[in-house]
């Protein structure tokens, strides 16, 4: 390399996504290894796959376009993009990801051979993933980048950085008044740990004792396993903060015994947590169960706001963070029908009010609208549907005045068609299912995710029952749903300045929720539907599918990797809003990003595409 041309090329790839990362000397050894490349318009990139010598490229100007030996398109690459990973490991002759390249304009190319990269990643292997050949561990790299130890707040921090190391421990056999001294002599603590042969059976706590035995008059020489709550929630030493508190809000539990290879080594209480201000927000469940009013509930759509962005600024994971949106949702909800029953009187009959979509997958985010239903009991009569419409009208009412918009399709159990009775639900089911036209096809979508929320759960475990009988019983369901998912493909043609909107309010900028997330939601419901998943999750259905060898453990820590990317991507461009004022949206300008965020982008929208296709083929017959 000239020496008159190193500063120029350092300067360039210096501030290129993932060289920027890397120490001033590992960049300047990369810059004198360049080889400088020249592509006029329409030429290709040759591979000589006998050749042993690879190359990491990056486009210095002008565009190319990939697509695989089967003429799909890959990608489209402008300035800043770099491409080659997939040949670092790959065994000359065979590449781990073939495709052609061709330039679409004049192109200049900075060529770094891979013998120079493995060597300089072999002396720091701390930047390896960086440059990792599989996409998912650049993903994983790209999150590490964004949410990094030295940046993690309480939020994030483990357990075992803030529970007590002091807990009493007794057999199940022993009497109560044993295991209150116990705890006495354990510097007062509040919870002992009930084990039996070994296992930890439940657990005491000061609670426990003065509303079941003092109150209840119970002996204190009686055995604990009495009066012991049984089988009790417990957290890993590892597990962070943030899932400990999660735990809390849904067991409605004060303390958890801190647990590690069956043994209870400490315990974590909600006085440790609200000692740290940052946490008290996420109680603020607490204060939703004693509103008393809607206009007591809507006045806390602003802490609701304010909990969305700790939690994005914390550098919280993305799927965290829609199970905390999730919980909160939930129990306004409750709350909710509980002051809507005191208005309109006890319910008639039995019923359950259900989530539908992202509430129901525990996805919920800052634009989440609603999307609910009722089940009433089969024996449910005309004058009983009448009360519940009027309860479901109130209830989705006083959502949308506490923040939750009303569903633009009507998909809510204030619309009639969603208010009804379980044998009315399962033959819509058998109607959608049996006969997947496009809009039933539409409704089946919305309503393949209920969670039961409120009344009796078993009516909603009966029809989700009958749903998995159906969907066993008519495959060419899932190949419809199949055909549908795939009809929208992540825009693997970005680049230069990712315009992908021509016209309108809505120029130059990219819908992540409908051409990505979207896209990851549909493929994770197809994958689980088809490995028969009782979790309704994102993730839990990818992880069954794997666990069932419907999906290759590649393939699902790749979608994991751009699942969680994508998330994350979204939240932070939320919070952003919400600071500026702004109204929030699915929307991102990718001009305002870097080679960074546009590399990663690119990334997972590639590995959107690929699960497409790998579906349609498997799901579709293809």
């Amino acid at each position: 390399m000239p020496d008159t041309l190193l500063p120029n090329i350092l300067d360039f790839i210096a501030k290129v996504d993932p060289v920027d990362k890397l120490p001033s000397a590992m960049q300047q050894a990369i810059a004198r290894a360049v080889r400088i490349t020249f592509l006029g318009k329409s030429d290709t990139l040759p591979f000589d796959l006998a050749d042993p010598e690879r190359f990491l490229y990056i486009i210095r100007s002008g565009t190319l376009e990939q697509r695989k030996q089967s003429g799909v398109l890959r990608a489209r690459l402008g300035p800043e993009d770099l491409f080659g990973f997939s040949f670092l490991d790959s065994t000359p002759g065979n590449p781990a990801d073939c495709y052609n390249v061709t330039a679409l304009e004049n192109t200049l190319l900075y060529q770094v051979p891979h013998s120079v990269l493995r060597t300089l990643l072999d002396a720091s292997p701390q930047y390896a993933n960086l440059f990792a050949s599989q996409v998912q561990a650049r993903l994983q790299s790209a999150l590490n980048v964004v949410w990094g130890d030295q940046e993690k707040g309480l939020f994030v921090r483990q357990v075992r950085d803030i529970a007590t190391g002091t807990i009493a421990s007794a057999e199940a056999s022993a009497t109560i008044r044993e295991v209150t001294r116990a705890m006495l002599h354990a510097n007062r603590t509040s919870t002992a740990v009930i084990t039996e042969g070994g296992k930890i059976v439940g657990i005491l706590t000061d609670r426990d004792v003065t509303l079941r035995v003092v109150a209840g008059g119970i002996s204190p020489e009686r055995p604990v396993s009495e009066v012991m709550s049984p089988a009790p929630v417990t957290i890993a030493p590892d597990d962070l903060v943030l899932r400990a508190v999660a735990l809390m809000m849904e067991h409605s539990v004060r303390s958890l015994p801190v647990v590690e290879q069956g043994r209870a080594i400490g315990l974590l209480t909600t006085s440790h947590l609200v000692q740290h201000h940052r946490m008290q927000a996420l109680f603020h469940i607490e204060k939703i169960k004693y509103c008393a009013s809607v206009d007591e509930l809507a006045a806390l759509t602003v802490e609701r706001q304010a909990i969305f962005e700790a939690l994005v600024e914390g550098h919280v994971r993305g799927d965290t963070i829609g199970l905390i949106m999730a919980m909160i949702m939930d129990a306004m909800t409750r709350r909710l029908i509980e002051i809507a029953i005191g208005c309109f009187g006890p319910p008639p009959c039995d019923f359950v009010w259900v989530a539908a979509g992202s509430q129901a997958r525990n996805e919920v985010h800052m634009l989440s609208d609603q999307d609910n239903a009722l089940l009433l009991s089969p024996s449910a009569t005309h004058s009983d549907i009448g009360y519940f419409r009027h309860l479901a009208m109130y209830v989705c009412n006083a959502l949308a005045a506490c923040g939750y918009p009303l569903c633009s399709g009507r998909f809510m159990a204030a619309s009639p068609q969603w208010c009804q009775p379980l044998p009315v639900w399962q033959e819509y089911y058998r109607k959608w299912i049996g006969n997947p036209e496009y809009n039933r096809l539409l409704n089946a979508s919305v309503f393949l995710e209920l969670r039961p929320l409120y009344g009796n759960g078993e009516l909603c475990a009966a029809l989700q029952h009958h749903l998995l009988t159906l969907i066993g019983d008519n495959p060419a369901f899932v190949r419809s749903l199949t055909r549908e998912a795939v009809t929208v493909t992540p825009p693997l043609g970005i680049f230069k300045n990712l315009v992908l909107e021509k016209s309108g309010d809505n120029s130059k900028t990219l819908d992540i929720k409908r051409n990505a997330l979207t896209l990851i939601v549909d493929l994770a419901r197809i994958y689980g539907l088809s490995a028969g998943a009782d979790q309704q999750g994102t993730e839990a259905r990818f992880a069954q599918a794997n666990a069932q060898g419907l999906l290759s453990t590649e393939s699902h820590r790749n979608i994991l990797g751009a699942y969680h990317f994508l998330l994350q991507m979204r939240q932070n461009e939320q919070c952003q809003a919400l600071r500026q004022g702004q109204t929030p949206s699915n929307r991102i300008d990718p001009t305002r990003f870097g080679s960074f965020e546009r590399q990663h982008l690119k990334d997972a929208f590639r590995i959107i595409a690929e699960l497409q296709e790998f579906a349609r083929l498997r799901f579709t017959l293809e």
